[in-house]
């Protein structure tokens, strides 16, 4: 969401962002342990969203990402469109609609509810879903969906030459440690593949406690001025998912990250993985162990094929995912949403 804010500005629009959680409250919500620190952001936070309600009233427009409140039915979105009746968009890239919690949080868990998200679809003008899985959901409570992929900017994340060691390949992945776990299955595959290839390099980025459980790797925290870079230093992305329905919600936007940078890639053949991931044009797909040492030894092999894959991989996003293409698509539902609100009174 914060990509769009310079062409949103650029159009004319004043944004005014406002997130439920503080950075430092984020760092600790996802982990054990520290209970009344949890709970004093929680209630500072939730007395911030509840004083948005009087900012919203100067903007002409809401645009919801995911949930305005985390827990408990949808009271602040339904103040927002029917009590303050400000035309909102709601914009969602993951499958929140499925009960899906941190074990490190199970009273939070408790209190959340996904089906809120079903009544949001509603009370809302226009939503936007992050890919057709998410869209065939909201197309289920509204007629009034459009399907804009989370895009990436291509004028900051472009391949770069190389500066590495010619004779060292790394293979890479970033994340966070909400999705670290993905990487377990790849245990055997990563110390097959480090035994035959002594100039490989195994990189994870953001797996936070789970470092432990991949001694063969190089594992580094995830921060945000360093992320380009770190995407830059791989030579192979990875992205593993299990067949589930909530990675079926998946945006890829970890396959686009890859590609924009240049380089080619292995995932699990699961949701929208399949919608960029090309077979032998930009990339691999892989789903049993055999077929990600394959899919990976073929790319170690051969610099010529990772060359080859990653320039047609920056080519799947400059034509497909990048936000100089997908910015105009996202002020045109703005002004949709806004003109039918409007209509609508």
């Amino acid at each position: 969401m914060y990509q769009y804010l310079p062409h949103l500005e650029k159009w004319g629009a004043t944004c005014l962002v406002r997130p439920f959680m503080t950075s430092r409250f984020y760092r600790i919500a996802y982990q054990p342990g520290r209970p009344f620190l949890k709970l004093f952001f929680l209630v500072t936070s939730t007395i911030n969203r509840i004083l948005d309600l009087f900012r919203v009233t100067r903007y002409n427009m809401v645009i919801i990402q995911k949930e305005a409140f985390p827990l408990g039915p949808p009271i602040l979105e339904w103040m927002m469109t029917k009590l303050i009746r400000k035309p909102c968009i709601y914009d969602f890239d993951d499958a929140i609609h499925l009960k899906s919690n941190s074990p490190h949080n199970k009273l939070v868990g408790f209190l959340k509810v996904p089906s809120k998200i079903s009544k949001i679809i509603k009370m809302c003008n226009h939503t936007i879903a992050g890919n057709n899985y998410l869209r065939d959901y909201a197309q289920r409570f509204s007629d009034r969906v459009v399907v804009i992929s989370t895009p990436i900017d291509t004028d900051k994340y472009h391949p770069q030459p190389k500066k590495g060691n010619p004779g060292r390949v790394i293979l890479g992945w970033i994340g966070s440690h909400t999705t670290a776990e993905y990487l377990l299955p790849l245990k055997a595959v990563f110390s097959k593949l480090k035994k035959t290839n002594p100039g490989l390099e195994i990189k994870l980025v953001g797996v936070g406690k789970l470092r432990y459980s991949f001694p063969e790797a190089i594992c580094v925290d995830w921060k945000l001025e360093e992320e380009i870079s770190m995407l830059l230093s791989f030579d192979i992305g990875i992205m593993p998912l299990p067949d589930t329905e909530w990675a079926k919600g998946k945006c890829g936007f970890k396959i686009i990250q890859y590609m924009a940078v240049g380089l080619p890639v292995v995932c699990s053949p699961v949701g929208m993985n399949n919608e960029i991931v090309v077979p032998g044009y930009n990339g691999f797909l892989a789903q049993s162990q055999d077929e990600w040492i394959e899919a990976i030894q073929r790319l170690l092999d051969d610099s010529l094929l990772r060359e080859k894959l990653g320039q047609n991989g920056w080519n799947t996003v400059e034509s497909k995912f990048s936000l100089k293409g997908m910015a105009p698509l996202f002020e045109n539902t703005i002004v949709k949403a806004y003109d039918e609100a409007k209509h609508s009174l």
